[in-house]
């Protein structure tokens, strides 16, 4: 962190914090908030340290941020998600069911995405820890995963339809013509 952002940090911290966590209602879902808000206040350091009103320019980066978690929950919740597939056998292992039912589809993937994929979700390493161990920054590692899952979700989507009961959950899967298991 760099001295201007330090200063941030300690002058409104938890002023943000607070704000975000009554808007949010949820503390894990409102921490991540608060640290994709000084990601973005580092990142963007300079336009910060220009503002004419920092308060509310900080504050303007934190509703875009709510403005972004929010519009991804909407999207998540109107689509289907690769957890709710491995739902339906809780009474196995995450990684045994992510190996038997995912990895041939993230196997298919790009080499770059294929890799971000098995390292976060099969070596339970974090998206910062993958930004490291590649040399590539945070919000690459980041954008990176977010890909690589959303190609995932393309072939599955293109390999087989899901049914859903009303609350969205996945009740039947049908395969669409092709050679998945």
């Amino acid at each position: 962190m760099t001295d201007e952002t330090t200063h941030i940090w300690n002058d409104f911290h938890k002023e943000l914090k607070a704000y975000i966590a009554k808007t949010i209602h949820n503390q894990v879902d409102a921490d991540d908030v608060v640290q994709d808000v000084f990601l973005k206040i580092t990142l963007n350091i300079d336009k910060v340290k220009k503002a004419e009103n920092m308060r509310q320019y900080l504050y303007g980066i934190v509703r875009n941020v709510i403005n972004d978690y929010f519009r991804n929950r909407l999207y998540k919740n109107n689509n289907i998600e690769i957890s709710e597939i491995l739902l339906s056998e809780e009474s196995k292992s995450l990684n045994s069911v992510i190996a038997e039912r995912l990895k041939p589809f993230i196997n298919e993937l790009p080499e770059k995405y294929k890799e971000a994929l098995l390292i976060t979700e099969f070596q339970n390493i974090s998206q910062k820890e993958l930004a490291e161990r590649l040399n590539i920054s945070y919000s690459g590692a980041k954008s990176r995963v977010q890909r690589g899952k959303e190609k995932l979700k393309e072939q599955l989507l293109a390999c087989c339809a899901f049914e859903r009961d009303v609350y969205g959950n996945i009740i039947d899967v049908e395969k669409n013509k092709c050679n998945c298991s």
